[in-house]
């Protein structure tokens, strides 16, 4: 790019006014990407902006005032985004997204910031918008949660949203199950967690993977417990239902080892709020998640960008089903310097009388900011000022409700 120097110069001034004098290496990199820096030349001009950046924090405020107005000029102002970015294939009335909150707790800020940008797309193309409860592990379940989320969507998404419960659909999860099984892609496995990691760690198969088509059908109904004599079903812990990494990225010697045959279901004897002691084998995410997209016809899945790794077990899954995988984006994370977001632990603190309740003045809940005069609008304002971005931020209680409370303001 032209002025290289010049231009780094400026954005390194008007970076350090801003900041008391030090500028941010960060801020004047990405101030240059508007200049037209390509990353892949980053590495190649990294000395030449470092060097620059130093030379300016070691002057005076007062000097960076004078010489900025000189430079000023070099600096260009980024357009503001309006709306939405497009969504990657998305059809009229096509588009079908969903938001999967655990039964834990009700929802608070964190919840609203990563489901209105899924909402905000629905709203855009026309289509279906889902809010599935995830309460597929009996041990982890708060028993108000599916109101007081049912309440919350109402009001959040407009009343659109449609409501599912992951423990209704256990007989679907079961009926994939053994789908997989019968065409050698899930195998039921009785290697303690130790010995597992061992075969992960050195690339090797464990020897229940070689375990026929109906010696897994006979392990799997021993899972389900169908048998009449203790003999006849495992216990809890004795046995779990693993994918078969396919061969054709190398199963067990796949360079990623998160990937290398993962866990679908298992035994969990605890009783269940709803279903009670009715199922004893519990799907986990990686099962669980990619037959409800599946039975929903998903077409575009945002989530947090720490379940990147989750996003290629799903795939796996759809592509041995031989069905077509959503369009998938990525957010990065939202954390707060100074607010407890923690279900469990804001839980606990009410249940000690510290906080009234969910509705507390004091609490991040949505059914406390509801309380206090916020609209839902404020909330897809929020996220669509956010947009689909990967950047993790930390942000201030202050910070957060200053932005939020502009927008309340305007509706």
């Amino acid at each position: 790019m032209k002025d290289l120097q010049k231009k780094a110069r400026a954005y390194a001034l008007k970076n350090a006014l801003l900041y008391k004098g030090k500028a941010q290496q960060g801020a004047v990199i990405s101030g240059l990407f508007n200049e037209g820096l390509k990353k892949e030349d980053v590495k190649k001009y990294i000395k030449e902006i470092s060097k620059i950046v130093k030379e300016v924090n070691k002057i005076s405020i007062e000097k960076q005032k004078k010489e900025f107005e000189k430079l000023k000029r070099e600096v260009s102002e980024r357009k503001v985004r309006e709306g939405l970015p497009e969504l990657p294939g998305a059809k009229k009335g096509k588009v079908i997204m969903r938001f999967a909150p655990s039964a834990s707790g009700p929802f608070h800020i964190g919840h609203a910031m990563t489901a209105c940008i899924s909402f905000d797309y629905v709203k855009k193309y026309g289509g279906d918008f889902y809010v599935r409860i995830e309460d597929t592990n009996p041990g982890n379940i708060y028993p108000l949660a599916y109101k007081m989320i049912k309440e919350e969507s109402k009001w959040l998404f407009d009343g659109i949203a449609r409501i599912q419960i992951q423990s209704d659909n256990m007989e679907t999860y079961y009926k994939y199950a053994l789908k997989l099984i019968k065409k050698g892609y899930a195998y039921v496995c009785t290697c303690s967690g130790d010995k597992f990691r061992k075969y992960v760690k050195n690339k090797k198969d464990c020897p229940c993977r070689k375990l026929t088509g109906k010696q897994n059908e006979t392990r799997w109904n021993r899972m389900l417990k169908t048998g009449k004599s203790k003999k006849d079903f495992f216990e809890e812990g004795e046995a779990v239902l693993r994918f078969k990494t396919s061969e054709v990225v190398y199963g067990m010697a796949h360079k990623n080892p998160a990937m290398r045959d993962f866990p679908l279901a298992r035994i969990n004897e605890t009783p269940h709020p709803l279903q009670k002691k009715k199922y004893r084998v519990w799907p986990l995410m990686n099962l669980a998640v990619p037959v409800d997209d599946i039975e929903t016809k998903m077409t575009h899945v945002i989530r947090a960008k720490d379940h990147r790794d989750n996003a290629e077990r799903q795939k796996m899954i759809y592509k041995v089903l031989g069905k077509k995988f959503p369009w998938v984006g990525f957010l990065g994370r939202y954390k707060f310097k100074d607010l407890e977001l923690s279900s469990t632990k804001m839980r606990k603190a009410i249940e000690e009388k510290k906080y009234s309740g969910w509705d507390d003045p004091r609490l991040p809940t949505i059914a406390s900011l509801k309380k206090r005069g916020y609209k839902p609008q404020a909330f897809w304002k929020f996220a669509e000022k956010v947009g689909l971005s990967e950047t993790d931020k930390v942000i201030s209680k202050e910070e957060y409700f200053k932005l939020l409370d502009s927008f309340n303001r305007n509706i």
